[in-house]
């Protein structure tokens, strides 16, 4: 059986630490569906996007004013948002068959 020399091994370790780094990647941005910000005036933005049949993805942008009937739905959703601030958003639960 043929040893590995130092460099292959660093070249290996290194391939599979950037194939790991990746399946990472992918899986964070299957976790989440977008990005909410709290507008000053407490407007939740939202840019959301979702895959294609065939490839690629469609992206949209909405916003929900405090006024809103949905405000308190999508505020809940993201787990509460104070105004300057922007985190994930998670996908909504399917709805029940």
């Amino acid at each position: 059986m043929r040893d590995f020399t130092s460099t292959t091994r660093r070249r290996l370790l290194a391939l599979a630490i950037a194939m790991l780094t990746l399946w990472s990647l992918r899986a964070a941005e299957a976790e989440y569906i977008g990005v909410a910000t709290m507008l000053p005036d407490g407007t939740i933005h939202l840019r959301l996007r979702a895959p294609l049949p065939g490839g690629g993805a469609g992206e949209g942008e909405i916003d929900y004013k405090p006024d809103s009937p949905d405000y308190q739905q999508i505020l809940e959703h993201l787990g509460g948002l104070q105004p300057g601030e922007t985190k994930p958003v998670k996908p909504w639960p399917d709805a029940p068959h």
